[in-house]
């Protein structure tokens, strides 16, 4: 049995009165000496306290809490401002390479010609093999009107392929993708709620004419949330002026509610609002209020459960505290937040369980909804789990950049072809070349698991194409194509609009009552 070698000074730790504020921080200060001084290796101060000490203090309170030091901090900013300087692009790492994800259309990088699936080998000179995305993407970042150089690796290229990219000011909208996916529905995919997220809802709902639509499905799925007068704007734009939205209260922190203010000034088009769980946060207040107030449905799985209000504070110009200070409700009344205090951060984060008894409350008409774990949707149906193969396919990057990535099938089979039109679609052809792609790249396969995933490798196969030669829109349009939840959504509305009509039914009856 291999042994441990202790050594063991004469420091005890006492057990101090939780409000004594002083001797904890003369205990710590006490430890924090004996580690610089007798720690085997020089110990770097700030390090410990600020990746080690404060972020674990902050972790024994909440999941949420947070500390973020200047680099993190500024990017906290960006995606609340939605925007940053730069090309614009996704980028993401495989086999210790960048790899363009999918730049944004009519950024920068779109205008330049760079597709999914480049491989950035330099930037400005600098060879880029073995850096993190984070230190690509920060070269890749500069002021307004300032260039880059980049060169690029592209299947069926021998040579690198050389851009240069004037720098703009690249924005993130809230909004990140609206369409019509059958005559009379409009649909809008929310991607996060940053300061213009608002404004990008009014702008496809005007761009949709929502006032003579027959219903609109709003996407939250895997919206990790943001602002919440974001989220409070969003629900305005459907709830009736002065209905409840959103409060939340905390030990040091006064209950603060909010109401529609604006309201949806007449226009009752009725509403889905899908959700995943990944959906949290600002998403959860959406569809929270929506469903409690009867005013649409709420379809697909149910939510995350992230209902703590985190404050932020400055501590100096570039670093800042996120601390949790209150807890969020539902206009039912219902805690959106789900436990974590018996439970490891790794299952609160990935292995979430329903609360074993959840509190319930009442929506206006009288609908029974369920507290303390997120948001149930009213129709739940579950995202299709991927068979083994399709599984496998994933994990080795064939259609997408994956961590066991070897290279994706679109950019080889793209490599030395023409144009593709909008008229591709994925034949027997295009299936062969899969095979072909398979068997150089070693990924076991045989004719039967090709039949029986058939429909899945079309679909996989042609949206990749369009999102790399026409871009992320047409991509996500492919997308819908087989989209189980949404197709639900649609199914739903008639059933989302009578909801709505019998509650403004009842509502008035009330108020008709009490009345003198």
């Amino acid at each position: 049995m291999l042994g441990r070698l202790v050594y063991a000074p004469q420091l005890r730790a006492k057990a101090a009165n939780p409000d004594d504020m002083q001797d904890s921080v003369k205990q710590f200060t006490r430890i924090l000496s004996v580690v610089e001084r007798n720690y085997a290796d020089p110990v770097d101060v700030d390090k410990a306290i600020y990746d080690g000490a404060i972020p674990g203090m902050l972790h024994v309170l909440d999941p949420h809490s947070n500390f973020f030091d200047p680099k993190q901090y500024a990017l906290f900013r960006e995606e609340q401002e939605g925007k940053y300087y730069g090309v614009g692009m996704i980028v993401t790492s495989r086999d210790n390479e960048t790899v363009v994800q999918a730049p944004f259309v009519n950024s920068p990088a779109y205008k330049a010609g760079i597709r999914p699936g480049d491989v950035i080998l330099r930037v400005d000179g600098k060879k880029c093999t073995g850096l993190t995305t984070t230190e690509v993407a920060d070269m890749l970042k500069g002021a307004k009107g300032t260039t880059v150089h980049i060169s690029l690796g592209r299947e069926g290229w021998d040579q690198p392929i050389e851009v240069t990219v004037v720098r703009d000011e690249i924005p993130r909208p809230g909004v990140e993708f609206s369409t019509m996916v059958k005559p009379g529905v409009g649909y809008v995919r929310v991607f996060t709620f940053n300061e213009t997220t608002d404004e990008d809802l009014a702008e496809a709902l005007k761009q949709l004419d929502v006032s003579k639509l027959d219903g609109v499905i709003i996407d939250l799925r895997n919206n990790g949330g943001g602002l919440l007068n974001q989220a409070v704007g969003m629900a305005d734009m459907f709830l009736d002026k002065g209905e409840l939205v959103v409060s939340h209260r905390g030990r040091a922190s006064a209950e603060h509610s909010y109401y529609a203010v604006r309201g949806n000034q007449g226009v009752g088009v009725p509403l889905v609002i899908l959700v995943n769980g990944q959906s949290a946060s600002a998403s959860e207040i959406v569809s929270g209020a929506i469903q409690d107030h009867d005013r649409g449905l709420v379809v697909g799985e149910t939510s995350f459960g992230k209902g703590l209000v985190q404050t932020q504070f400055p501590i100096s110009d570039d670093t800042a505290l996120l601390l949790t200070t209150a807890r969020y409700y539902t206009p039912s009344g219902r805690l959106i937040q789900r436990d974590y205090k018996n439970v490891t951060l790794y299952d609160y984060h990935y292995n979430p369980k329903p609360p074993q008894a959840p509190e319930v409350k009442l929506t206006d008409t009288g609908r029974q909804v369920y507290g303390q774990g997120g948001i149930t949707p009213d129709v739940i149906i579950p995202e299709p789990k991927p068979t083994e193969f399709e599984d496998l396919l994933e994990r080795r990057g064939v259609f997408y950049p994956g961590p066991q990535g070897v290279g994706d099938f679109v950019r080889f089979y793209l490599g030395e072809r023409p144009p593709i039109t909008r008229e591709f679609a994925t034949d027997d052809a295009v299936i062969a070349q899969l095979k072909k792609y398979l068997t150089q790249e070693r990924i076991d396969f045989n004719d039967q698991e090709i039949q029986d995933n058939l429909p899945w490798l079309k679909w996989e196969i042609k949206r990749e194409v369009f999102t790399t030669v026409f871009g992320l829109n047409e991509g996500y349009k492919v997308a819908l194509e087989n989209d189980p939840q949404l197709d639900k959504a649609i199914a739903s509305l008639p059933q989302a609009k009578a909801l709505y009509a019998n509650a403004r039914k009842i509502v008035a009856e009330r108020e008709s009552a009490a009345r003198p």
